[in-house]
């Protein structure tokens, strides 16, 4: 009885200390995060990063795996939600019509190229589709937040999240050294920023360079594509569980609602965000609320690398990034043309 005690006990300090040393690789990220080179990287894309090279150095005992599983599912689901807080519905309607129609051109033209370059790179479907999303929406965020929905498992989490965030990281400078030759206003270089890099980190370092105006637009088109992951995620939660099940009709599975995979922490995200463009919440909370949501996120990109092995990556990874490389050109291309085509 006594040994039974002492095994659970062990079992909980084992379970805590999985938790810890995802907290404490989130924090080492924020702190790095904030050095000059590494801004523009960010706190996420450090994260996972910083897990994944711990993974190849120090092997994580057994015990602490439950931990972090616990950070990189459970957690997770939590911060997305509170990541709700950083958008406000108000400032999209103000952008106008032809910023939200940028978004979504550019959010449907990315998920089909990039998910079809995957296909021809014979990149397994599940991660074919994460590399789509995180390139198409919001990085690392989007990764997480469709896994679930097409019942990705954490290698295809994980390799998708920190390529999604290493082509964010060089796509950034690339912007910043091409900047003063594209022949941009300030306002149009912030729409081609947001409209097209990753990480919402990446978008505010690009569009720096050009100003104050340059990065509040870039955000508020980027923060649009965001919102946009609500009906994605819907939508490819319907789409994988129509083309696995078997048992109903096309027409069952489309009309029952009860068929609808509707993610919670989805619907926690966009009720948090329609609660913050209430304005109840003054600005300062609501930061202070993105900032926990981003140490959440980041503990579960920690879970993620510490789960990732090396060697998976490469065999799984390089196709991915490929297709993900390969898409963001041609991404980069078309909101290009976009700014000229709605005359920003």
């Amino acid at each position: 009885m006594e040994q039974s005690i002492v095994k659970e006990k062990q079992k909980r300090y084992s379970f805590i200390l999985g938790i810890g040393l995802t907290l404490f690789i989130a924090i080492l990220a924020k702190y790095l995060g904030d050095l000059p080179l590494l801004s523009i990287m960010g706190q996420l894309v450090l994260a996972i990063l910083i897990g994944m090279g711990w993974k190849a150095i120090v092997e994580v005992p057994k015990g602490m795996i439950a931990g972090t599983n616990f950070s990189s599912k459970k957690l997770l689901r939590l911060g997305i939600i509170l990541l709700g807080m950083r958008l406000n519905f108000v400032d999209i309607l103000h952008a106008g019509p032809k910023v939200f129609a940028i978004a979504v051109i550019n959010i449907i033209f990315t998920l089909i190229v990039v998910y079809g370059i995957t296909r021809v790179f014979k990149v397994e479907k599940r991660l074919g589709i994460l590399t789509a999303c995180g390139t198409a929406i919001c990085g690392a965020a989007a990764v997480v937040a469709i896994a679930p929905q097409i019942k990705a498992n954490d290698d295809e989490t994980a390799i998708s999240a920190a390529t999604v965030a290493i082509l964010g990281t060089i796509f950034t400078l690339i912007y910043t050294v091409l900047y003063p030759i594209l022949g941009l206003s300030a306002y149009g270089y912030g729409i081609f920023s947001g409209g097209t890099l990753h990480e919402i980190a990446h978008v505010i370092a690009a569009a720096n360079p050009s100003g104050k105006e340059a990065v509040d637009i870039a955000v508020i088109v980027k923060l649009t594509r965001v919102a946009l992951l609500v009906p994605v995620a819907i939508f490819i939660g319907i789409w994988s569980s129509h083309r696995d099940t078997n048992t109903k009709s096309v027409n069952e599975n489309w009309n029952s609602w009860k068929s609808i995979p509707v993610p919670w922490f989805i619907i926690g995200f966009l009720a948090m965000s329609a609660l913050n463009s209430t304005g109840i919440f003054s600005a300062n909370f609501a930061e202070k609320v993105v900032l926990i949501a981003y140490m959440l996120i980041a503990m579960a990109m920690a879970g993620l690398g510490l789960n990732v092995d090396i060697k998976t990556f490469r065999r799984l990874g390089l196709k991915s990034f490929g297709a993900g490389f390969i898409g963001s050109i041609l991404l980069s291309i078309l909101g290009y043309l976009l700014v000229y085509a709605f005359h920003f």
